[in-house]
């Protein structure tokens, strides 16, 4: 495999370890009172709010949209004052990034690079997209012309190759996965990322490109409509358009963002920008409708750095090309959905993460303080601030798409000197994501904070998990979720359960008469509930259904109570139809060393923590397993490995009710 090719990256890494990279992707607030009991569903129906198209109705669209590109509101190429007046650290960051492109070899693309995906199941992608970006970045900063035939030789490249996007999503062509093919352009994510860029790179050199050739800019506006405009607009059956029905999921604002911003740099057409701009806000208008009331994201905040940011960033859009007329921060699920981001956090880098979500992230600290600006949340927009003072964000060069580095940019210096502070809630309840938690106390990550789910066995990016727990103990991981392996093949494929972590015997929940709980849209947690009040938070749900027949389980109440500044528990009450001689356990996770005080007491020692667990010794016996983990994106998370502590029933019978108490260590 050539050198420029390498694995799929994760979406979303810690900001620390993601500012010195090119490619880079983005990828709460409840008082400490007295709440009610609330009792919510699974699967949030399909609302037709349309949020999006009745905006543009009110505001009239065809008449609010700019007709040409200064609704970018960006420096370009040519505003050498601005770029003069960066740091001299960022900017010689910059050029070194440039420079070390200046010899980059735009590989050719063979056949079996593309064939590797079917092969072997290794998920590819292409380093070019991430050498373009730094020789625009460092050609903007430097000014002098020294990269500008690299850049030359980069989007001809892209005019060259056939496909643009990541080899693991061919599959919905008709000649399915393997080859992309031609006659049927398939725009998906990374086909949006890469056009965006190509966009903005059109949009700042074209006067230089035109120097040197005028076949340059001219060809590749040809291919950016060929490859990924014409067939999306033209198109209304990608499957995460929503326009066939559906839940869609991050697919359709990653997407749809692309499309809009790469629409309207590169089109001047008023007619077909009307259009376009209108179908773009229907197609998320679909993944409105489907959202959850309570604005959480079952795909988890990392994810929702696609999601929730990028659906953000198209209205950030949408207001500038209208000059402000097209506005809808002020509508309940856009502000809940910005809120749910915040809300989560444990203690950064650490936020919940449940599903493929990963263990640590940081989100965008620009689309988090904007997107609170936006809605007039002071919460959001100060954690914004502070996620980049904790990352160092503008100490050196950024990360990311050129329209957002830009953007960034001309806003770094409001965001480094806005008013800042960690959102650390006191506890949340998202009742249709059925997502629940609490800490020890509001606006201190010091002591116990847990976090809970019910929900289904189809959420998107699911695991097999309802019921399931993390519990953090001042900010540091106690019992955990693993997150998920590095993407392959078999990840999305009919074999996806057959990977451990997605399996619920290696989550913080019970294995019924030796059966782990089943995926699909009829497993499902019942009659969830939570409470919260100055001195106790608690979050119940009986998981029986998440269990197939085979289980033989008629209920299973799991509870989780945290005594504020005391203590945290776990309870379980349950109903057996039978006992069939298979293991009955209560597994959990955890990134702690664990060791056996004494009967009925476990240690577990975490960093810079130590907690006892009590258990009742006559009804269990543990076995502490250690999980040695060889795959790199669960390594970056758990550098020492898990444990996995198999709390194993003596005895079980037809009913019964047991707790495991957490306390801190004298």
């Amino acid at each position: 495999m050539m050198k420029q090719i390498e694995r799929e990256q994760t979406l979303f890494r810690p900001i620390g370890r993601m500012m010195n990279r090119y490619r880079t992707f983005f990828c709460l607030f409840f008082a400490a009172l007295v709440f009610p009991v609330w009792i919510s569903t699974a699967q949030p129906p399909i609302k037709e709010r349309n949020i999006l198209v009745n905006e543009a109705e009110a505001v009239n669209l065809r008449e609010a949209l700019a007709a040409n590109d200064a609704w970018a509101h960006l420096p370009d190429y040519y505003d050498r004052a601005f770029w003069n007046s960066l740091p001299e650290s960022m900017k010689s960051t910059y050029i070194q990034r440039a420079e070390e492109h200046l010899d980059f070899t735009w590989p050719t693309f063979k056949a079996t690079d593309f064939l590797e995906f079917i092969r072997s199941g290794d998920r590819l992608y292409s380093t070019c997209g991430s050498a373009l970006i730094a020789l625009v970045m460092g050609e903007l900063v430097e000014g002098k012309g020294r990269f500008i035939d690299q850049i030359i030789n980069g989007v001809w490249h892209f005019s060259e190759r056939t496909w643009w996007g990541w080899t693991a999503h061919l599959g919905p062509q008709k000649a399915g996965a393997g080859l992309p093919d031609v006659n049927e352009p398939y725009v998906d994510l990374g086909v949006g990322e890469e056009a965006s860029n190509l966009c903005w790179t059109l949009h700042l050199f074209k006067k230089e490109f035109d120097k040197a050739h005028p076949l340059i800019a001219q060809r590749l506006k040809q291919e950016i409509l060929h490859k990924v405009l014409n067939p999306y607009f033209e198109r209304d059956d990608f499957w995460y358009m929503g326009f066939k029905g559906g839940h869609p999921n991050n697919w359709n604002p990653w997407i749809n963002y692309n499309m809009l911003t790469s629409y309207l740099l590169i089109v001047d057409e008023p007619e077909h920008r009307a259009e376009t701009v209108h179908k773009v806000l229907r197609s998320i208008d679909k993944f409105l409708n489907a959202y959850p009331d309570d604005g959480g994201c079952d795909e988890g905040p990392s994810y929702w750095g696609a999601a929730g940011a990028y659906l953000y960033e198209s209205l950030e859009v949408m207001g500038h090309a209208t000059g402000g007329l097209f506005d809808v921060y002020d509508n309940q699920l856009v502000k809940n959905i910005g809120k749910y981001f915040y809300e989560v956090n444990i203690h950064a880098p650490y936020f919940i993460n449940f599903a493929d979500a990963d263990a640590e992230t940081g989100g965008s600290p620009s689309v988090v303080y904007r997107y609170g600006k936006a809605i007039n949340d002071p919460v959001m927009q100060k954690f914004g601030a502070y996620l980049a003072n904790l990352n160092r964000w503008g100490d050196s060069a950024l990360g990311g798409k050129i329209g957002g580095q830009i953007r960034d940019l001309k806003m770094l210096n409001e965001i480094r000197t806005a008013p800042k502070e960690e959102a650390l809630v006191a506890d949340f309840w998202y009742p249709n994501t059925e997502i629940a938690g609490g800490r020890d106390r509001k606006g201190s990550f010091n002591g116990f904070f847990f976090g809970a789910k019910g929900g289904f066995n189809a959420e998107s990016h699911n695991h097999n998990d309802i019921g399931s727990c993390l519990m953090y103990f001042d900010g540091k991981p106690c019992l955990v979720d693993a997150g998920r392996e590095t993407y392959v093949a078999k990840t999305f494929s009919s074999r996806r359960y057959e990977i451990w972590t997605m399996q619920s015997g290696y989550h913080n929940l019970p294995v019924i008469n030796g059966v782990d709980q089943k995926d699909g849209a009829k497993y499902k947690a019942r009659n969830s509930s939570f409470k919260a009040n100055s001195g106790t938070v608690t979050f119940s749900t009986d998981i029986a259904g998440s269990y197939p027949e085979e289980a033989g389980v008629k209920s299973w109440v799991r509870t989780y109570t945290l005594k504020r500044g005391n203590r945290f528990e776990i309870k379980d009450h349950y109903q057996l139809n039978e006992v069939t001689g298979q293991p009955t356990s209560s597994n959990l996770l955890t990134a702690c060393k664990v060791s056996i005080t004494k009967p009925g007491v476990l240690r577990f020692e975490g960093d810079g923590f130590v907690l006892n667990m009590s258990y009742d010794a006559s009804l269990f016996k543990p076995e502490i397993e250690p999980l040695s983990l060889t795959d790199r994106l669960l390594k970056r998370y758990w550098p020492d490995g898990l444990i996995r502590i198999k709390m194993i029933m003596q005895q079980p019978k037809l009913s019964g009710s047991y707790s495991f108490r957490f306390t801190k260590a004298k």
